[in-house]
């Protein structure tokens, strides 16, 4: 070992110490604050699938690939970071030697051959990132970025840190070539012989070289050793136990798409008979309320801006970003941690938990982070803004998105349940709608024996259940189908269709509630447990005797359909739902119903985020749109699919005024119109309305017709006798 071998070594082992020891400082600190959430023992069921699903999730990108290139770059850097791990570590070797390197597989020309085109790809990789963030800086003139609200100087340093160990590999490997102790040959390692070639024969070159490589990777540990909440960074390791870690690992997409967790309170769901505000939790009013797994969940996020980039709400100019939202309960946690590591806390009647001599020692900011509201405005010092906790639709764009499974609506849902049932505090204007649920068990207050009025004027009897045991299918019709004016055309539609079909259903009249989806979506998960257990109780008498597999449920409501189909088994429901534009798909595909007249004009479909992202269905309506336009394609917006945008109406906000910004109906609807299509196909009664007021809204009630998937068939099949079509016409007296 030579005098430059000497320094090398010294160094080497000086600046590895201390990023060790404060890598396992930091690791222990972020675990201590992660296990200040609630329990979460369900995460831990289904260990096998988790487990698949991680490596299928990891290993084959499949979320970031939904971003081609990005994605693309994005595994060979992260290959690279994992396989490369070893170069790294074959530096410590080459730091006393020149000659140094891993035993045993040194010598292996395959190990040679894999490392240097993972390492030539990496290079490629992660120049492409850094090109596409400095393309998309937030500072740049007249650019709209995902990156927004991001850390930047984070985001640079890490992918120049990638950059910098990528080359330095190389150089290493370049003085190896010229001293004469490279061990592999020029067809496995091309790049490394080409470097060798432009390098003197300097043999301290591969020490010198091995040095400033580990320099590098140590001060990369060192910083975000000291930067916990440095998620760009640490999203590399707590990636994996996210992902492992997710509500539902059988999922393709976004886990926390689909049913909302039911409320808990130390892990176990909330039995609301016996439930008690000054023993169990309601929601979530303290950042230690959430359950471990979202405290995980905002420590891993990554700072990428794809959920931000697709959020309706930030893209018409509310305050809502889900990637801030989730920064700033991040900040929020880590900052308040020394507080509450330290035994601090709030009972749930508002009471300290810790004495004076244990808070002795925190630290004054972490004090006066306690002090901070959860929810609350900038004047208050809230973490978060009511305005941004309002604005959300949970449309799930972020969900689908997000490349670690952070998932956003369930927090958001959880910080509302506690605004709504403990603080009563909401958009006024929702309070009528509540009222309306409790008092006449639907949004709109019409009154219950109405329900069935939409069947007037229709050429054919609509049995009830009571009235008929022999039905296949249950017509879930909704509030929206039984008491809004557009709804029910769509609703005498699909029973025209049915009919016509042969399709032996019925329907419960005034037996039926509103499913409850708005009163949970806005936090009343009171209210909708009322409706829910009401409907779960009528709908088990109405299919009592039968299997799940006979407990057939058609709904037109997306929002009735997730509800029915995902929720209500959380409440003893099980039963098998479908909605209308699927049912309406097999019945034309089995040969039950045959359009005849192909519909013109041009037509463009909108996909309902409750119906398509939330549960995967896309083709049927599609299906059923083509079959009735005879062949032509329909006409596809840019954002379709499970990268539709919202209509601006779940979340409850179909009953909140959209104050703020540009009108999300209205952004969707002239996105529509750029398709040049004259019919707008929705799925969703919400989307109806609010699509035809953007329409309207826009003075092109004439040029553009916003009508469900089914009138569309309804009209195609029976075009001489628009039943479906028909307004209810005045009964006789």
């Amino acid at each position: 070992m030579g005098s430059v071998q000497i320094v090398t070594t010294i160094l080497a082992a000086a600046i590895t110490a201390v990023a060790v020891w404060l890598a396992v400082r930091a690791v222990m600190k972020m675990t201590a604050v992660i296990r200040l959430g609630q329990p979460a023992p369900e995460r831990f069921a289904d260990k096998g699938a988790r487990t698949k699903k991680m490596l299928v999730e990891t290993a084959g990108h499949t979320r970031m690939l939904k971003w081609s290139v990005v994605g693309a770059a994005h595994w060979f850097v992260m290959v690279g970071f994992i396989v490369l791990s070893l170069l790294v570590l074959e530096a410590y070797f080459e730091v006393v030697t020149p000659g140094g390197g891993l035993p045993i597989i040194r010598h292996w020309t395959v190990f040679g051959l894999a490392t240097e085109w993972i390492g030539i790809l990496g290079l490629a990789g992660i120049l492409v990132l850094m090109t596409i963030r400095l393309r998309s800086r937030p500072n740049r003139p007249g650019n709209r970025s995902r990156f927004t609200g991001s850390t930047m100087w984070q985001g640079y340093f890490v992918e120049w840190v990638v950059l910098l160990v990528l080359i330095f590999g190389f150089v290493i490997r370049g003085f190896k070539v010229a001293t004469d102790h490279f061990e592999y040959p020029v067809w496995a390692t091309p790049l490394s012989h080409a470097v060798g070639a432009a390098l003197p024969a300097w043999t301290a070159g591969v020490s010198v070289a091995a040095l400033i490589k580990i320099a590098i990777s140590m001060t990369w540990l060192i910083v975000i050793s000291l930067n916990v909440t440095m998620g760009v960074a640490w999203h590399r390791f707590l990636a994996f136990p996210n992902i492992f870690f997710k509500r539902d690992p059988e999922k393709s997409a976004g886990s926390g798409l689909g049913p909302l967790r039911p409320m808990t309170s130390e892990g176990k769901p909330l039995d609301f008979e016996e439930a008690d505000p000054e023993k169990d939790q309601f929601g979530v009013a303290q950042v230690e309320q959430f359950t471990w797994k979202g405290l995980l969940d905002f420590s891993t996020c990554t700072e990428c801006g794809r959920c931000q980039s697709q959020c309706p709400a930030w893209n018409t100019g509310k305050p809502l970003s889900p990637k801030l939202l989730v920064l700033s309960l991040r900040d929020h946690a880590y900052a308040k941690a020394p507080y509450l590591l330290a035994g601090g806390g709030k009972d749930l009647t508002g009471e300290e938990k810790a004495t004076q001599e244990q808070l002795a020692g925190v630290d004054v900011l972490a004090l006066a982070e306690a002090d901070r509201p959860l929810i609350g405005t900038a004047e208050e010092g809230g973490v978060i803004d009511p305005d941004v906790l309002w604005s959300c639709t949970t449309c799930g764009a972020c969900v689908e998105q997000c490349p670690v499974d952070i998932e956003h609506v369930d927090h958001i849902v959880d910080m509302r349940r506690y605004q709504v049932l403990i603080e009563s505090s909401f958009p006024s204007e929702a309070g009528v709608m509540l009222r309306n649920l409790e008092n006449k068990g639907n949004p709109w207050g019409a009154p219950q024996n109405t329900r069935e009025d939409w069947t007037k004027g229709l050429d054919f009897e609509v049995p009830r259940v009571g009235e008929v045991d022999d039905f296949e299918y249950l017509f879930w019709v909704g509030c929206a189908g039984a008491f809004e004016d557009r709804a029910k055309k769509t609703t005498r539609a699909v029973a025209t269709l049915l009919n016509e079909a042969g399709v032996k259903f019925a329907i419960l009249g005034e037996g039926e509630t509103c499913s409850g989806d708005p009163a949970r979506r806005i936090g009343n998960e009171f209210v909708f447990q009322m409706l829910a257990q009401q409907n779960v109780e009528t709908l088990n008498e109405a299919f009592e005797g039968r299997e799940k597999s006979k407990r057939k449920i058609v709904a037109t409501c997306p929002h009735c359909f997730n509800t029915l189909g995902n929720e209500y088994g959380q409440l003893g429901g099980e039963f098998e739902v479908v909605h209308h534009t699927q049912l309406l798909a097999h019945l034309v595909a089995t040969g039950k119903l045959t359009p005849v007249q192909p519909v013109d004009g041009g037509l463009t479909y909108h996909d309902p985020c409750y119906l398509g992202r939330h549960n995967r269905v896309f083709t049927p309506p599609r299906e059923v749109l083509g079959s009735a336009l005879g062949g032509a394609e329909i006409t596809e917006m840019p954002r379709n699919s499970e990268r539709s945008f919202c209509c601006g109406a779940g979340g409850a906000r179909m009953w909140m005024e959209e104050k703020i910004g540009k009108r999300i109906n209205v952004d969707r609807v002239e996105e529509a119109m750029s398709t040049g299509a004259k019919t707008i196909a929705v799925g969703c009664p919400f989307c109806s309305t609010m699509l035809n007021d953007g329409v309207n809204g826009k003075g092109a009630g004439e040029q553009v017709e916003v009508v469900d998937v089914a009138s569309v068939l309804l009209r195609s099949v029976k075009p001489d006798t628009p039943a479906g079509e028909k307004e209810a016409e005045p009964v006789a007296g």
